[in-house]
């Protein structure tokens, strides 16, 4: 064409197409891209499911899948069908174009532009909704399971006299479809709108009708479709009454029908509804009158009435009838309230006695040999003595125990004994260097278990070791000692393959062994290698000759994490516990069913409630599902991990609870009857701490079983903050075999304290009966302290210790130095009629690194005793001996000996000065025990560096000692007594 612009033209510049070379280059750069993301979304489904197949649980990933996709596809392809279709209504209701308007002009443009792309724009926005909504569906998946196989739970609701199982497994779907409903009919109303108003059908500044015919009966009919939505949602609402959360007077998180709610929302609810009905017949009805008039009208009713009825109503009954006489009006529902939480929570049994507090008996030497027969009582604290099994049981760097050790029982001389019991767990941080090959080739596991005497300690303050050395030797007989799934053990290994592990090492050298087991996944096939370095960001797995034919590897290794995979339906309880069963050791974890739709049932959150000092120093004892809020909790589930082939088994345990056989249900036979459980097993099944923590909080209020004295708050108590350190957290519960003014023995039972709400005294103390095999297991105990006394509590009897003269002198005296003291837990034990704390004080000293127990706390009615030993302590206290002679067994204790002569020498020498100072001691003559403990800390000073020089020698981390001896490490205290086992080579 000729230039129309009037000036000279240049040369035309010709932008060529990029060459075939390129255009090949782009290409198969593009479709390296898309197959790279499409190996890495297999690479990650593809792993999980040789996970799930490796544990034998392949049916709990197809049931979670299958769900998911079936959910996806039903519900999103709804989304888009009902979005879709009022888009193309819609456009066939368009009106025919005829002299247009200025708003016409403008939108003129938009339709030419997008005329050639109707249908993809179409398919476009449907697939996006369905897409949106599908993913929002799948993530329903327990819902959705939860409705198709609940069971009822033959109880019925006090207001509207239907099972429980309608607000548990029923009214979370409908709420699901429900919400499904309106967004549906939001996007289709919107979608239409927006359709009409592009083809003239809608016109907001053009002369004339704003709407054609076809226009309002399509919008009145999705608006209607949307009121009648309402409706359902307002008859809903009168169920969800049951369910529904609020801050009542008397607790947090109430849930269930309160006056108001009974006489006001409900009535109001029920009004509503029928106005929405209505409403909704208006717009439906725009079909055949074509005109809004009406419609609009009864919206606005609608709306009208919602506000006055549904807002107003309510609170002016809360104002005008409730507040005047609120105990009255109350009573009946905070009744209801009270049982189903009771209920709900299992505490519906506790039985609440009253205690007096203070001892009947006025010659108080008589009491001494009951103390014997009432507690076995535990001056090893489990919670703080884990340094000390490390210095003394680590043997390498690379074992490490847990920082809160576990209390178990063991059967010794036909006897229950409990014990303080840990694994030596793999610790990669003291491996002698870090690299690929020994993070996850060499060290791969830990080794033996290390077990002492709860209720002893020998004459250093060492626990007394029941099960000690490397290969642990001791009372538990012969079991398989590598521990390849730990609480610690968080990194893969890939094992059995033709590079060779480190087993343990000893005198003789290090002992390799390969991995016999049928745990993890094989790595053999090459394709299962490229997934596993794709979904581990490590190349190296696909390539690396250490990996060959037999390697597999292994994964999601800590006990908590493996059954949570297993059973996703399950809350995860925050300790799980080692035990030697069978020959093998089996980590022990419980797990909950629960619900947040319990009717009249109070809820919790878990995290609150099961926080404790422990908790607030370790997290890796907190609850799993922290956040999660319930009214209905149940131990419904023991389950097992086997430490060596990660084998993991779940048990049920309670038979009767629904929710467990719902889930049953939904994945068959992935749980086991309670019949499977071996006697050898449950021998060492116990009460969980979580359930009992979240029991213990509930019982602060719900132990009060009268509506009045409830809603008085007189009778509210509080779970104590931990006196015995300063986390300001609360005092977690103690495991402990002990028995109660109506038991006729000892029964292994968890413990705990109440003090009134803002007050320090004593108000009740509680005990539920932990015993798995035990008739009474379960039951809870609750001793209730009288109002009109005050009985001292937790810190109190704490303050007491600290501020009596003698014992804060002899504290002082213990801290000389840069010593530290550690006071273990403070334990209380029912005694005729008055109540006995015990707490073991330990110490650790200057360069020591871990604490030995060096006093016990005795305290008894206005009796205090601090003391070397805890027969010492009782003896003062009750003014008389035991009859029952102290036990002389210390255990496998001998005396440290080392191969190195210069060590073994400095050992003697402390040895020698730690005597000295113990008579020191006792003749109070502090200028003795000061020297005394001088030469203390310079012999085991020259111990320390004698070792340390034979450590860099050998290139270990402490060798083992000769004569069975138990290794230890060196310490420095300085100003203290001398730690229990001196450094031995």
């Amino acid at each position: 064409m000729p230039d129309r612009g009037g000036g000279p033209t240049g040369p035309r510049i010709r932008v060529g197409r990029p060459s075939r070379r390129v255009r090949t280059l782009l290409m198969t750069l593009g479709v390296l891209a898309v197959l790279g993301m499409a190996f890495t979304m297999f690479a990650g489904f593809w792993t999980e499911w040789l996970w799930y197949r490796s544990v034998k649980y392949s049916s709990v990933f197809t049931t979670t899948l299958w769900t998911k996709i079936g959910l996806f596809f039903v519900f999103g392809l709804l989304m888009a069908l009902a979005v879709g279709f009022n888009i193309w209504l819609a456009h066939r209701m368009r009106p025919p174009l005829s002299a247009m308007s200025m708003e016409q002009q403008s939108l003129d443009r938009y339709r030419m532009g997008i005329a050639p792309y109707k249908t993809w724009l179409l398919l476009g926005i449907t697939a996006l909704v369905g897409l949106i909504a599908g993913a929002s569906a799948s993530s329903q998946w327990r819902t959705w399971l939860m409705w198709v196989n609940g069971v009822p739970f033959h109880q019925k609701d006090p207001q509207f006299h239907l099972d429980v199982s309608f607000y548990a497994f029923d009214l979370p779907w409908y709420r699901f479809l429900l919400g499904f409903g309106f967004a549906a009919a939001i996007l289709s109303l919107i979608a239409a709108a927006v359709t009409h108003y592009l083809y003239g059908g809608l016109r907001i500044t053009s002369p004339g009708a704003r709407a054609t015919a076809a226009a309002t009966g399509h919008l009145s009919v999705l608006i209607g479709f949307f009121v009648a939505l309402k409706a359902v949602a307002y008859w809903l609402d009168r169920y969800g009454l049951a369910v529904k959360s609020s801050d009542f007077k008397a607790t947090d998180n109430w849930t269930g029908l309160r006056y108001v709610d009974a006489n006001a929302y409900l009535p109001a609810k029920t009004i509503l509804f029928c106005i929405a009905v209505i409403c909704a017949l208006l717009f439906f009805a725009t079909l055949w009158r074509r005109t809004w008039q009406l419609p609009v009208i009864g919206f606005g009713l609608m709306v009208l009435s919602a506000i006055l009825i549904g807002g107003l109503y309510p609170a002016i009954v809360q104002k005008f009838q409730v507040q005047p006489n609120e105990q009255a009006k109350e009573a009946p529902y905070v009744e209801k309230n009270l049982k189903a939480t009771r209920e709900a929570y299992g505490i519906d049994g506790a039985k609440v006695t009253d205690y007096s507090g203070t001892s009947k008996t006025k010659d108080k030497s008589t009491l001494r040999d009951d103390v014997d027969s009432t507690a076995s009582i535990r001056i090893l604290d489990p919670n703080i003595v884990s340094p000390t099994f490390q210095q003394l049981q680590q043997i390498r760097n690379y074992y490490a125990f847990p920082t809160n050790l576990d209390v178990d029982r063991y059967t010794k001389d036909g006897k229950d004994q409990d014990t303080v019991i840990g694994l030596r767990e793999l610790n990669l941080n003291g491996i002698p260097k870090n690299n690929w090959i020994n993070d996850h080739f060499r060290y791969t596991h830990g080794y033996g278990v290390v077990a002492a005497k709860g209720t002893d300690a020998d004459a250093n303050g060492q626990p007394v070791f029941t099960e000690y050395d490397l290969p642990s030797r001791g009372t538990l007989g012969t079991y398989e000692q590598q521990v390849y799934y730990g609480e610690k053990t968080t990194t893969y290994s890939i094992v059995g393959g033709p590079q060779k592990e480190i087993d343990y090492s000893d005198d003789s050298g290090e002992k390799t062994t390969s991995y016999r087991g049928k745990s993890g996944v094989n790595l053999a096939n090459p394709i299962n290698r490229a997934a596993y370095a794709v979904a581990f960001n490590e190349p190296q797995i696909l390539y690396s000759g250490a990996i060959g034919e037999g390697s597999r590897i292994l994964y999601n290794r800590t006990p908590k994490e493996r059954v949570e995979a297993v059973a996703p339906w399950l809350t995860i309880d925050g300790d799980a516990y080692p035990a030697v069963v069978n020959h093998r050791i089996q980590w022990i974890v419980d797990a909950y069913t629960t619900t947040n739709g319990y009717p009249y049932a109070s809820r919790t959150t878990l995290g609150d409630t099961t926080a404790d000092s422990l908790t607030a120093n370790n997290n890796s004892r907190a609850v799993v599902a922290q956040q999660n809020q319930v009214n209905y909790i149940r131990n419904s589930v023991k389950a097992t991990v086997d430490a060596y082939t990660g084998e993991v088994k779940l048990y049920q345990w309670d038979t009767k609870d629904p929710v467990l056989k719902t889930w049953m249900k939904a994945f068959p036979n992935t749980v086991k009857p309670r019949t499977a459980i071996s006697p050898d097993l449950m021998a060492h099944l116990r009460y969980p701490q979580d359930l009992f923590k979240v029991q213990r909080e509930l019982l602060t209020r719900y132990h009060v079983t009268n509506p009045t004295t409830f809603l008085s708050g007189s009778e509210v108590w509080q779970v104590p903050d931990d006196p015995t350190n300063k986390s300001g957290s609360a005092v977690p519960p103690y495991y402990l075999s002990m028995k109660m003014p109506d038991q006729s023995s000892q029964a292994f039972s968890l413990t705990t304290t109440f003090t009134p709400n803002g007050r320090d005294n004593l108000s009740a103390f509680m005990t539920i009966d932990a015993e798995a095999g035990s008739s009474d297991y379960g039951k809870i105990r609750v001793l209730k302290l009288p109002t009109s006394t005050t009985v001292d509590g937790p810190k109190q009897v704490q303050s007491q210790f600290n501020s009596e003269q003698d014992i804060a002198e002899s504290i002082k005296l213990l801290k000389g130095g840069d010593s530290d003291i550690e006071y273990g837990n403070l334990l209380t034990v029912p005694l005729d009629g008055g109540l006995l704390y015990v707490e073991p004080v330990y110490v650790r000293g200057g360069g020591l690194k871990y604490p030995l127990l060096r006093k016990v706390l005795v305290s008894y009615g206005d009796k205090t005793a601090f003391e070397n030993t805890l027969d010492e302590a009782l003896n003062k206290v009750f003014g008389a001996e035991s009859s029952t002679p102290p036990s002389s067994d210390q255990g496998n204790n001998p005396p440290p000996t080392s191969s190195n002569p210069t060590v073994q020498q400095a050992l003697n020498d402390a040895q020698k000065a730690f005597d000295a100072g113990q008579e020191a001691l006792k003749k109070g003559d502090w200028q003795a025990y000061g020297k005394a403990q001088k030469d203390l800390q310079d012999a085991l000073q020259r111990a320390e560096d004698a070792q340390s020089k034979a450590d860099k020698t050998t290139g270990g981390s402490s060798a083992k000692p000769t004569s069975g001896a138990k290794p230890t490490s060196s310490a420095k205290p300085s100003g203290s007594p001398k730690p229990s086992g001196s450094p031995s080579g």
